[in-house]
């Protein structure tokens, strides 16, 4: 079974996907980079270059872009399959965010097939790597198109497709349709990897046997839990899986901290990194205490002294 990392914003940056390759991710995808964002902004900007960075202990990583102006969607895909760092140009058109939708990018463009399908077009014509899509089954209940959607897209040359089993008006609400993204498997000739309520081994084997799909893409489950890619593919296997110890779990999340803060320094660092220290605490008792705690943490000897403190409590017990 192939493993993904679904492309997150805020949050699938190059320290986190690091992570998440080492514990048995096979491709990871970049936060979302907007085209004309790319194209316009001065070349030392560093929300730019922050979403471009990559580690060395990296995998196969593709640049996830996003846009509604073909134009602009076009020049990136060529600037950024130029640049020798990325596997493949990911368009994003599965986005459910107001402010991604409000610009008709996303999963708005799932409202226009003939726009999506153009985007596809000139990406494929302009990049030097495979284009491929990001989608949803729909804007809403009422307007499943996914099928449809799938073949226009790939008609015009995308070489595989992500499909989230959710439409945009769900957002991450409900339950993610499964059924609906075996159908786009089964009518597609390309690769189609699922993505959507995997949240553990058990989940990610009902996911594939409902879709068929012989790739899967992990996002919210992997959240404070890395091993998940390792987790599921032990299952895939039928090889036995020990979830790590609390001592594993904390020092992950004080070397993610510190990865984090050698990049990005220490106030930029510890504001990244407050949202990723709640979810590796995440089930552990007085937890809530615990979390707001963390957030008002302003280095990372405070975090050092929180998770000892979590640790020795742990293990007293």
């Amino acid at each position: 079974m192939h493993l993904a990392l679904a492309p997150m914003a805020g949050i699938t940056d190059q320290v986190f996907r690091g992570l998440c390759f080492e514990k048995g991710c096979d491709l990871a995808t970049t936060e979302m980079v907007s085209a004309q964002g790319f194209l316009t902004a001065p070349k030392d900007r560093n929300a730019y270059r922050f979403l471009l960075a990559r580690q060395e202990n990296e995998g196969p990583l593709a640049v996830q872009i996003f846009g509604s102006v073909p134009e602009h969607m076009e020049m990136a895909a060529a600037r950024l399959s130029e640049m020798g760092l990325f596997c493949a140009i990911d368009i994003n058109m599965g986005c459910p965010a107001q402010k991604v939708v409000g610009g008709q990018s996303g999963s708005a463009l799932m409202k226009d097939i003939p726009l999506a399908a153009e985007i596809v077009k000139r990406c494929v014509r302009a990049s030097l790597l495979p284009v491929t899509v990001k989608m949803r089954i729909g804007w809403d209940e009422e307007s499943i198109n996914a099928v449809e959607f799938a073949k226009a897209v790939t008609d015009a040359g995308a070489a595989a497709l992500t499909v989230h089993g959710r439409t945009r008006k769900q957002q991450y609400s409900g339950k993610a349709n499964w059924e609906e993204i075996a159908k786009v498997r089964e009518a597609v000739s390309v690769p189609v990897t699922a993505n959507g309520d995997i949240w553990d081994a058990a989940s990610a084997l009902e996911c594939a046997k409902v879709t068929g799909c012989a790739s899967l893409a992990i996002g919210r489950g992997a959240l404070g839990n890395p091993w998940l890619f390792r987790e599921i593919k032990a299952a895939f296997n039928g090889e036995a899986y020990e979830k790590p110890p609390f001592e594993e779990i904390m020092e992950t999340a004080l070397r993610h901290g510190r990865e984090m803060i050698a990049w990005k320094g220490e106030k930029s660092g510890m504001l990244e990194m407050r949202k990723h220290l709640g979810w590796y605490v995440t089930g552990q008792r007085g937890v809530a205490k615990l979390r707001t705690r963390l957030n008002l943490a302003t280095s990372l000897s405070e975090v050092e002294q929180l998770l000892a403190t979590l640790l020795r409590r742990e293990t007293e017990e």
